[in-house]
């Protein structure tokens, strides 16, 4: 499936050029089942052939996540976990992905919008606990802007670093992919253990 997902994805690319870039970010930072890693590396590459600029693509991704973490955080804003809830099976979202990420945006607050931008699952989802919790919107974008811009720019590089054959992103993507969410885990473990130690009465 992943592979006919970054045939479609260079498709569209190809076609509508920076366009493209924006398109796909921004459903990449909605709920839509959208992989920057099967997006931005294959931009990169095109920024290693000549085709494409640094900067641009920095620039029109960046403004394509800005663009879906707004739609997704007025969703939560208006719709909330009910709407969530009723529809997010259409587009491959969980009740336990949702929660998951609720619970991390509470952990660690404003600055989740940034960590989160490098984070597999979270990164899809943040924005809509974001709204629902009524985050400051400047704030919200800021963190928004510099953790896309970040992350963005990096998967492009490591595409253009790899030339032709960008694909073996993947490769590199998941193994990182899994050290996050280990790290993720075990800071969720870390804090409940803390909650719960100092809950304890002390004899």
């Amino acid at each position: 499936m992943f592979e006919h997902l970054i045939d479609l994805f260079t498709h569209i690319i190809s076609t509508a050029g920076y366009t493209g870039i924006t398109f796909l970010m921004t459903l990449e930072s909605m709920v839509v089942p959208v992989p920057s890693e099967a997006v931005m590396p294959f931009a990169g590459m095109l920024w290693f052939s000549g085709k494409m600029s640094f900067w641009l693509i920095v620039v029109f991704s960046t403004m394509g996540s800005i663009i879906g973490s707004l739609i997704s955080y007025y969703i939560g804003l208006y719709g909330g976990r009910p709407l969530i809830k009723k529809y997010g099976k259409y587009l491959l979202l969980s009740e336990h992905d949702l929660s998951l990420t609720e619970k991390f945006f509470a952990r660690f607050g404003d600055k989740t919008i940034f960590i989160s931008r490098f984070i597999p699952v979270i990164r899809h989802l943040i924005s809509i606990p974001a709204g629902t919790g009524k985050m400051n919107i400047a704030k919200f974008i800021t963190y928004t802007v510099i953790g896309a811009g970040l992350w963005n720019a990096l998967l492009t590089y490591l595409g253009y670093k790899l030339g032709s054959n960008w694909t073996e992103i993947r490769k590199y993507s998941e193994v990182v992919d899994i050290i996050l969410v280990i790290l993720l885990i075990t800071l969720i473990v870390f804090y409940f253990y803390k909650k719960r130690k100092h809950s304890e009465p002390s004899v």
